[in-house]
């Protein structure tokens, strides 16, 4: 794609920052700075390059002393690492928060809804709004859920939703993330090290809060409690040190006062869950589980399992334990059912949708199927049921040999894989080396749904930090930085 040079006066002080038709999240099309961005830049423009590197170096050794890492699968050069940090914070505007807030907090209803219809009475299969083949064939759909009754009707108190914004500025929806949406430590991190780096600047913008997310996480859980545990004994669920998110388990345990413990740490008696403790065992009310379904309970689903309780399914089903989020809610972010969200929306809640989804084709579909496989090269294809960017095809970046591959994989198992459009979703500048650059960014803000459903203003902007590249996700090489959203 073609690129433009800024105008002057910029073109001298970034002269490695183009425009190349994407939304830029600093400068509009005519190269004039947005004004919430104008403070920021030139600050960035004052500073003597010297000051600025020493400024990412205290950042990057505050990330190294609090152990903020993240593990990036496939690297044969190691694992774990540091999680990059851009020093440039992402602003959005109040009125932009606003319609942001709206539409997830639609989007999020609509999904429990749906998600609490499909595992009783089916409704939306019987009035012929979501086939039922769709749902039944989802790998995440959990027969055992079938009739059980969770508490406050609540499948989702913690999702994290990935939004894109496009070229017209509208924010959409790439994906929704129920199982176990991770993320959510490096908002708070990225917010303490900005506090921490950058302080004068941070205090000349007006900048909504988000520090009580811990606080309003444990209160979620809380009110999730079963009946008659007025003062719920909580943990955090993690399946070990090995994990990839592992850091973010042991600060989320952490920050808000909870037990972090392995699926070892606990047992169930009498369709109770006790936890191990030196002063015996302690019974359970909630467990905010940072483990998939298949390796909860190794009576129900994968008897191989060793990171899960054996017995948690029947305690859970007796209402003796809370589970956040409940099992078989990976159906709802399954990405086959993604496709079907708006009409979803539409039913349970009579309203058009206020964030819109990416087009989807749907490769079941054989006229769709052929469109794709014809045109592999403009498309990103996808795994109905992975996360983190594993098992993707990013067309324009694909080889033949990798577009023959995904060829024979559709055609082989079409329910698998869905696929979209390339989109030239908007980019932020970002300091590169000693100079700034824009990268592309999505933003995944977090969604706590309990008494009330509660989002904390902003989320974890992720970057793409090699230049032109499209995948933003952590495990795949990506960073993030503060996203600022703006008072009014």
């Amino acid at each position: 794609m073609a690129t433009t040079r800024l105008p002057p006066p910029y073109d001298a002080a970034l002269p490695d920052y183009h425009i190349d038709g994407a939304y830029d999240e600093m400068f509009g099309a005519d190269g004039r700075v947005r004004p919430e961005y104008e403070k920021l830049l030139q600050a960035f423009l004052d500073m003597p390059a010297d000051e600025l590197q020493a400024r990412k170096l205290s950042s990057d050794a505050s990330f190294m002393t609090q152990g903020v890492t993240f593990t990036v699968y496939g690297r044969e050069e190691g694992t774990e690492r540091i999680f990059p940090y851009d020093l440039l914070p992402r602003l959005i505007t109040g009125k932009e928060w606003e319609q942001i807030e709206k539409g997830l907090m639609q989007r999020i209803t609509a999904l429990n809804l749906f998600l609490h219809d499909v595992y009783h009475e089916g409704k939306i299969f019987s009035d012929n709004v979501v086939p039922r083949e769709v749902v039944y064939t989802c790998k995440h759909f959990r027969r055992e859920m079938r009739g059980l009754q969770v508490p406050r009707n609540i499948y989702i108190a913690i999702t994290g939703t990935d939004l894109l914004r496009l070229d017209n500025g509208e924010f959409v929806v790439l994906e929704d993330n129920l199982r176990v949406p991770s993320g959510v430590s490096y908002m708070l991190t990225n917010r303490r090290a900005m506090k921490r780096t950058l302080p004068n600047l941070f205090l000349s913008y007006r900048i909504r809060p988000i520090d009580h997310y811990s606080q309003l996480l444990l209160s979620t859980l809380r009110s999730l409690a079963p009946e008659g545990r007025p003062e719920p004994t909580i943990v955090l669920l993690t399946p070990g040190v090995y994990n990839s998110a592992y850091f973010e388990h042991t600060y989320l345990a952490r920050q808000m006062g909870v037990e972090l413990v392995q699926g070892r740490d606990l047992l169930v008696h009498d369709n109770i869950v006790y936890m191990r403790t030196t002063a015996g065992l302690r019974r359970v009310d909630v467990i905010y589980r940072r483990v998939d379904d298949d390796f909860c309970d190794p009576l129900a689903f994968r008897s191989d399992s060793i990171l899960g309780v054996a017995g948690l399914l029947n305690a859970y089903r007796a209402g003796n334990v809370t589970l956040a989020n409940a099992f078989g809610t990976g159906l709802a972010d399954d990405k086959a059912i993604y496709a079907w969200v708006p009409q979803i929306i539409r039913y349970y809640l009579h309203e058009d949708p206020i964030l819109n989804n990416v087009e989807t084709y749907l490769l079941t579909d054989a006229r769709k199927r052929q469109h794709v496989i014809e045109n592999l090269e403009k498309m990103v294809v996808k795994p109905v049921g992975e996360s983190g960017g594993y098992g993707m095809l990013v067309g324009p970046a694909s080889t033949s040999e990798e577009r023959e591959k995904f060829k024979d994989l559709i055609q082989a198992d079409p329910r698998n894989f869905i696929a979209q459009p390339v989109l030239n979703f908007s980019r932020a500048p970002c300091l590169i080396g000693d100079h700034i650059e824009p990268r592309h960014v999505d933003l995944r803000p977090y969604i706590l749904f309990g008494d009330q459903i509660n989002i904390v203003p902003g989320g974890l902007t992720r970057v793409a930090l090699q230049r032109g590249s499209l995948v933003v996700n952590s495990s795949q090489g990506g960073g993030s930085k503060d996203t600022w959203v703006l008072e009014s």
